[in-house]
């Protein structure tokens, strides 16, 4: 069961969701920028298989690894507006995924060999200057693939978000995971972890009430920046 907080069509972002979600934000930047950082100079291995190696480089799929960005965005918020539990609950996974991944990138950092790039078309230059950009770090697990499959995941049997979106959702972060591979941003080992991982921490916080110690938190914060409890009353409702 799931308490259902009342109100939260009025307003894009509920009151109870902005702290959690920039939270969200915050740790992952900590987490991908700052251990990229710290572990730039120590020893990077490469988890190339034969099958990375035969698949082939796809300039145009850079396209599908950008707009995802955008796809985060609208599939966050929308979590979010599910429930107050719901987005709790969400976001506690998502920030403990990152700490998994934080672990990962201390422990075994992880880089590849990108392809030379031939030619000079839109697709061709604009996967260029990502890879000049964005350097070959933090491999595996992919927080690329991560966060596209929490998109999914997070609307998952939620009958409140239109089926048509769900399976788009789906499709869509399937096709990140195509596009990690054909740019060579990510090597399919980085794809299976990044997908395990986000499965594993919603289960967790899904079967356990461990969410109500960052509930509690992120209420406190709330309050003291928009001096009011975050609401957390209404009907309640299957998930």
């Amino acid at each position: 069961m799931e308490r259902k907080t009342t109100g939260c069509s009025k307003q894009l972002v509920p009151a109870y969701a902005i702290i959690p979600l920039i939270s969200c934000v915050i740790v992952n930047c900590l987490v991908y920028f700052g251990l990229a950082s710290l572990a730039s100079d120590w020893k990077h291995y490469d988890f190339t298989t034969s099958f990375d190696r035969m698949v082939p480089v796809v300039p145009w799929f850079v396209s599908i690894y950008l707009v995802c960005y955008l796809f985060w965005i609208v599939n966050y918020i929308m979590i979010a507006r599910i429930s107050k539990e719901h987005c709790m609950r969400f976001v506690t996974a998502d920030m403990i995924s990152r700490l998994i991944c934080g672990v990962f990138y201390l422990l075994i950092p992880t880089t590849n060999v990108r392809p030379v790039l031939e030619g000079s078309g839109m697709w061709t230059e604009l996967l260029r200057m990502i890879y000049q950009i964005d350097q070959a770090t933090n491999l595996f697990p992919s927080i690329h693939c991560l966060v596209s499959w929490f998109c999914f995941i997070g609307i998952r049997g939620q009958k409140s978000i239109p089926r048509a979106y769900r399976i788009f959702s789906c499709v869509f972060a399937i096709l990140v995971f195509v596009s990690t591979q054909v740019t060579k941003q990510h090597y399919i080992i980085d794809v299976i972890g990044g997908m395990v991982i986000a499965e594993a921490a919603y289960y967790l916080t899904h079967h356990t009430q461990f969410y109500r110690s960052v509930e509690k938190w992120m209420d406190r914060i709330t309050g003291l920046l928009f001096g009011k409890k975050a609401p957390d009353s209404g009907k309640e409702s299957l998930r």
